[in-house]
Order: structure tokens, then C-alpha cells, then sequence
């Protein structure tokens, strides 16, 4: 009978990445109360030495599919590789942290094991043995409880809404190899290109600064945002406004088809405060809106507004912040 939690363990260049902890956190909690272990599904090539940081992030088990036909991400390689864990493992409920990964990973293998997954989640609650989820809908404006169907079901959960748990050097648990036959399919990655970026993640950081339509296509203009970001140590993104026009790369976008950040500081610049650019920031604990439109939605989110134009206010922010270092 199917028992426990099983977390997608999501990595990178040899690391495993923060969403994961934050799943196996609310793994754990679940567990505590549905019953059953906490175990975790790692695949990839050369991946078995990430083993024991997930159980002392939480797991009681890895499961261990590693192979060099998982070398790099495709549907066609992992989804067998995590079908063949979840048939082991029989747990009662899937966590996956949302990433550009399981953003494709979870709704497929939802399909293949025909049940249903509920997307974005940013809670978990037991009742009467089942687990139901919290979710924004229609760009944050209302939230939804969901109860996926099937079983085991299914979840990608939304960064910075879980509490991991304190790493215990000390904890032990199992590592299980498993054995998958996999092909490369009829889709084959050729080649990964880095994208060279200053300063914390987007998704890390504590203070962002983010710029929209309104800061226009100027080098120059994003400098200035990126000079107060450097004294305030965070990092910058941007509106989907302003990506679409390709003034800033991809991954500074935030919003619902962006990253969604949770930072102690969130500074919009020129931003209009549409919803679905809200969806990915109204995690944050202050938001600082400047804006020259009195109208602009985002005076209505934010704790502090100031009406202005940027090009004003921006370098005169930062010249203050200097001198007070």
C-alpha cells in the first residue's frame, strides 16, 4: 500500500538546489502526518555523491538512478528513470520544487501515471488522510484549494513558501540503486550555454531590484539599476515587458511565467504592478514602488510608493545609500 512522501530531488552542476530542501522540508511535516518514510528520487550522471546531503536535509531514503544516458535533462530519458524510482518506492504523495525542470518533468509524468497534480503550490494540509493544496489563481489575485486526484498525488511547490529543515550532518539513511534502461529519444541536447551573471540569484536574494517597461532599451539606464543593487547587495530583474523586448535576458524576468522571488526587499522601478508580475513578487516583505504614473497598480501593492520619475530618484538613492556605507 502506498505510504510516505517521495521528493524529485532537483540539482545542479553538483549541488543540490534550495527548492529541493524546502520540498524535503515540507515532506517531512506531511509524513508526520499521513505516515510513512520521506525519500527522495535522484537522477542524473555521477549524481550518487548528492545522496547523503539529501538525507541530511530529510530524507530516509534515496532512491538512485544514475546512468550516463542522464546526463543532461530530456523527458524522453527521465521520465522512465522517475517512473521506474516511483514503482519502488510506492509513495502516497510526489513533491516536486518548481524549477524550468519540473515545470516539464511533473505535468508528464502526471500524465503517464494518470493522475492529477496540482501546480504552484504555496501550502500543504492533511485532511482525512489526503493532502490539499493551496494555490494563487488568476495571477495571484484569489487563492484556490486543490485535491489532486490518484494516487500517489501530486504537487510542484512554489520556492520560498516552505521551511526547510536544519541540515544534520549526523542523520543516516538509505541509498538505493535502481536500475532503469533508458534511450536518448527522439530529442538530444547538443550543447548548454551559461549565461554569466553578477551578484546572488535571483531567487536567493534578499534585496531586489527590478526594472520595467518605463527604464526603456539604454544600457546605460539598467546600470543604474544594477549600481544600487550592488550597494544594497542584491540582485536585478526585470518585468516580462521588458524581457519580451530583449533590453535584459531571460533569467531576470519575474512573474508568473517568470521566477518567483520572496525577497526582505523588493524595489520596482517603472513597473506597472500588472498581476501576473505581481504573482511572481508578492511573496516579498516590503515592496518600494517607483513609478511616475499616480494610477500605476503598483502603489496599491506596495508599502511605500514614491511618485516620480526614476531617472531622478534612482541616482539620488544610491548617492545616499554610498554615503551611508
Amino acid at each position: 500500500m502506498a505510504s510516505g512522501v517521495l521528493v524529485y530531488a532537483d540539482h545542479r552542476e553538483g549541488s543540490v538546489l534550495a527548492g529541493t530542501k524546502e520540498a524535503l522540508g515540507a515532506a517531512r511535516r506531511l509524513a508526520d502526518q499521513i505516515g510513512g518514510p520521506v525519500s527522495a528520487a535522484l537522477i542524473g550522471n555521477g549524481v550518487a555523491g548528492l545522496a547523503q546531503e539529501l538525507i541530511q536535509s530529510g530524507a530516509d531514503t534515496v532512491y538512485v538512478a544514475d546512468a550516463p544516458a542522464l546526463d543532461k535533462y530530456t523527458n524522453a530519458t527521465y521520465l522512465p528513470a522517475l517512473d521506474a524510482i516511483v514503482s519502488q518506492a510506492d509513495p502516497a504523495v510526489v513533491l516536486f520544487s518548481k524549477s524550468l525542470v519540473t515545470l516539464d518533468l511533473a505535468p508528464r509524468f502526471a500524465f503517464r501515471r494518470g493522475v492529477g497534480l496540482a501546480n504552484d503550490v504555496i501550502d500543504l494540509k492533511v485532511e482525512n488522510g489526503q493532502v490539499i493544496a493551496s494555490r494563487p489563481v488568476y495571477g495571484g489575485s484569489a487563492m484556490a484549494e486543490v485535491l489532486p486526484e490518484g494516487t500517489p498525488q501530486m504537487f510542484t511547490i512554489r520556492g520560498k513558501t516552505q521551511e526547510p529543515l536544519t541540515p544534520d550532518p549526523s542523520r543516516q539513511g538509505n541509498v538505493v540503486p535502481v536500475s532503469v534502461t533508458v534511450s536518448e529519444g527522439p530529442v538530444k541536447v547538443i550543447d548548454q550555454q551559461k549565461e554569466r551573471a553578477s551578484g546572488p540569484k535571483l531567487q536567493d536574494a534578499t534585496r531586489i531590484v527590478s526594472g520595467g517597461r518605463g527604464i526603456g532599451e539604454a544600457k546605460e539606464n539598467w546600470r543604474q539599476l544594477e549600481e544600487l543593487a550592488e550597494v544594497l547587495g542584491g540582485a536585478v530583474g526585470a518585468s516580462r515587458a521588458a524581457v519580451d523586448a530583449g533590453w535584459v535576458p531571460t533569467h531576470m524576468q519575474i512573474g508568473l511565467t517568470g521566477t518567483t522571488v520572496s525577497p526582505d526587499l523588493y524595489i520596482a522601478v517603472a513597473i506597472s504592478g500588472a498581476v501576473q508580475h505581481m504573482a511572481g513578487c508578492s511573496g516579498a516583505k516590503t515592496i518600494v514602488a517607483i513609478n511616475k504614473d499616480p494610477e500605476a497598480a503598483i502603489f496599491k501593492q506596495a508599502r511605500f510608493g514614491v511618485e516620480g520619475d526614476w531617472k531622478k530618484i534612482i541616482p539620488a538613492l544610491t548617492k545616499e545609500l554610498k554615503a551611508m556605507m
